[in-house]
C-alpha cells in the first residue's frame, strides 16, 4: 500500500535526508508532509515567497504508524508531544505545571514508529493549545477549536527506514501571490471562530487543566473522550 505525500517548500526537495528539519517542530526532526495539496501549497508559501508542492510516494509497507488520531489516543497526548518538542511557552506558574504533568502523564513512546500522524499545529493553532494550558479554555473547546478552519493532518517521517521508501514524483509551482493569502484567510476564520467558541459560556462538566491535575485524570478516563 502507498500513500501519495505532498511536501510544501520553497524549495525543490528530490531526496528528503533523513535527520535534517528543527529538533523544535511540532513531532521533533522529520519529514513533514501531507496528503492534501492545497495544505501543502499554503505551507509552500508560509514566508510570503513562491514556492513548490513536491509530490511524493510513500511506500507503507512494514511502517510502524503512530496515528494520534485514532480512537485510542486523546487529544492530550497530541499535545504532550508538543510540550515536549515545541520550545515556547506561556510562561506562569499553572502553564508550567501542566505542561509538565501533560508531558509525565500523556507523553506516548514515539521512538519505535516510522511514521507519526497528526494535527499540525500553525501558529493559531498553538495559541490555541497554549490557552488550555495556561487554564483559559477547557478541554471541549480546545478539541472544537483543532478542528477550526480545516487544519487537516500532517504525515510526519521519522525513522530510516520511512525515509527509504519514499520517492520523488514531480512538483507543482505555487504562486505566493494565492496561496499565502489563502493561508492567512484560513487562519483569520479559524481565529474567528475560536473567539465566538472562547465566549460562549462554558458547560459545567467542562474539564479544565486544573480540574484534570486535581483530580489525576489519566490516559484511559472516559473523560477524555470529547
Amino acid at each position: 500500500m502507498s500513500k501519495i505525500l505532498y511536501h510544501g517548500s520553497e524549495n525543490i526537495i528530490e531526496k528528503p535526508e533523513f535527520g535534517k528539519g528543527a529538533r523544535n517542530n511540532d513531532y521533533g526532526k522529520g519529514f513533514y508532509c501531507t496528503e492534501n495539496i492545497e495544505l501543502a501549497k499554503e505551507w509552500a508559501c508560509a514566508k510570503q515567497n513562491n514556492g513548490y508542492a513536491n509530490i511524493y510516494e510513500l511506500d507503507m509497507a512494514g511502517l510502524e504508524v503512530l496515528n494520534l488520531n485514532s480512537p485510542e489516543y486523546n487529544i492530550l497526548n497530541w499535545l504532550a508531544i508538543l510540550a515536549d518538542n515545541r520550545t515556547y511557552w506561556q510562561n506562569g506558574s499553572i502553564a508550567e505545571q501542566a505542561k509538565k504533568y501533560i508531558k509525565d502523564n500523556f507523553l506516548p513512546d514515539i521512538s519505535g514508529y516510522d511514521v507519526i500522524i497528526g494535527y499540525r499545529a500553525d501558529d493559531s493553532y498553538f495559541s490555541f493549545a497554549q490557552d488550555f494550558v495556561a487554564g483559559v479554555i477547557s478541554l471541549q473547546k480546545l478539541s472544537e477549536a483543532m478542528r477550526l478552519g480545516k487544519l487537516g493532518e500532517q504525515i510526519v517521517l521519522k525513522s530510516r527506514k520511512a525515509f527509504s521508501q519514499i520517492k520523488f514524483i514531480g512538483y507543482e509551482d505555487v504562486d505566493a501571490g494565492e496561496y499565502f493569502n489563502k493561508k492567512r484567510e484560513r487562519e483569520r476564520e479559524a481565529r474567528q471562530e475560536y473567539r465566538r467558541s472562547k465566549n460562549a459560556a462554558a458547560d459545567v462538566n467542562d474539564l479544565f487543566i486544573l480540574d484534570i491535575m486535581r483530580e489525576e485524570i489519566k490516559n484511559g478516563d472516559a473523560r477524555l473522550s470529547v
